[in-house]
């Protein structure tokens, strides 16, 4: 998924408009490119936070700091592993010396910028107790936002609900910093794991455009803020404006050359597209019978009703008087055989086809 500056560019101005909170816009230390894609994005983004990402080593810390110095809202989001798997075999330590590591680094960025987030790196796997305790130093040393991510995507939902849960009950001064959920998609969990870690008191949800990411990908933007909307009782919601998510999502697909799975919830080419009859009809007599989201609320200006072998009369008759034909009940009778024998032939019979079913038949 890869993009240059000029279409980062592009894509950090259609987040702000977007309404999220906080654009992470590169790990300036890692390239040039990255570098001044930051920098650039610094200068243009109007409303959200740009946030630069390190490793807890110093020059990283640094080169983030100089990345942003035209931020109107600046953070650095540095950090370390802490699970004992990263702990042993990634950085050959132990787990004190990888707390005054963070520490070390959150304070050193806290120098530079006043929005500090820390990440506990494979959090999801790394014990509660010792997260605790990582947490509570991380705040001490200056931390504004706590970053638990699920690294590998390996959390059930209530796993990391849980995870949520302890570390609001157990760390003393939890109350000075914003608990954020990083989810991936290992296992298809990265949406669930999210929302059951705001249930549980996290107020920051770290996502991308399609769900796309390392491996699998990380946790939808689009889904999140519409189980939000569709689910009032949560009493959560988002700054986000719904009907820029189709088009956004398009914007995304385009520049990196990734399409979207048709499947794909919200956005994907299928998400409002009914081609079985049963559905059809319901959907034809009343939309809500088989969509809980009306299509504009995200920017798709109506739902799909496809042709197949599998659709109804009920279908037939929609489409075919969508483009002037009002057929009756007994015309419908007559062509709908020879509709099925073409629909056989072919995956999805189009508007073109129609007129040709109907003089064939009538």
């Amino acid at each position: 998924c890869k993009l240059n500056t000029s279409q980062k560019l592009v894509i950090a101005k259609r987040l702000d408009k977007l309404g999220v909170d906080i654009i992470e816009a590169g790990f300036p230390v890692s390239s040039p490119g990255d570098f001044k894609s930051v920098v650039e994005i610094s200068n243009i983004v109007e409303n959200a936070t740009v946030c630069g990402l390190t490793r807890a080593v110093k020059n990283d810390i640094e080169v983030a700091a100089n990345a942003l110095k035209t931020a109107k809202r600046p953070r650095i989001h540095t950090g370390i592993g802490t699970s004992d798997s990263h702990i042993e075999h990634k950085f050959k330590s132990s787990r004190e010396k990888i707390i005054e590591i963070g520490s070390q680094a959150v304070k050193y960025a806290k120098t530079f910028v006043e929005d500090v987030e820390f990440y506990a790196e494979d959090a999801g796997r790394t014990d509660n107790e010792f997260l605790a305790k990582v947490c509570e130093k991380m705040i001490e040393s200056g931390a504004t936002v706590l970053n638990i991510p699920d690294t590998t995507g390996y959390c059930l939902p209530y796993e990391y609900g849980e995870k949520i849960k302890y570390l609001i009950e157990n760390v003393k001064n939890i109350h000075k910093a914003t608990i954020s959920c990083h989810c991936h998609n290992d296992l298809g969990l990265a949406t669930a794991n999210s929302i059951a870690g705001i249930i549980n008191g996290a107020r920051q949800i770290e996502c991308t455009i399609n769900g796309i990411g390392e491996r699998a990908g990380n946790t939808s933007l689009e889904e999140v803020v519409m189980i939000m909307r569709q689910h009032p009782n949560l009493n959560l919601d988002t700054n986000i404006n719904s009907k820029l998510l189709f088009d956004t999502s398009n914007l995304v697909s385009d520049g990196m050359g990734m399409p979207v799975q048709p499947n794909k919830a919200i956005v994907g080419a299928n998400a409002f597209a009914h081609s079985s009859g049963i559905h059809q009809d319901g959907v034809i007599k009343n939309r809500e019978t088989y969509e809980i989201i009306n299509p504009l609320d995200v920017g798709v200006n109506e739902s799909a009703i496809i042709l197949t072998a599998r659709s109804g009369r009920a279908a037939l008759a929609y489409r075919a008087k969508k483009i002037g034909y009002d057929l009756s009940k007994n015309e419908l009778d007559l062509i709908y055989p020879e509709f099925l024998k073409f629909a056989d032939m072919k995956k999805e019979v189009l508007d073109e086809d129609i007129p040709l079913i109907i003089k064939k038949s009538l």
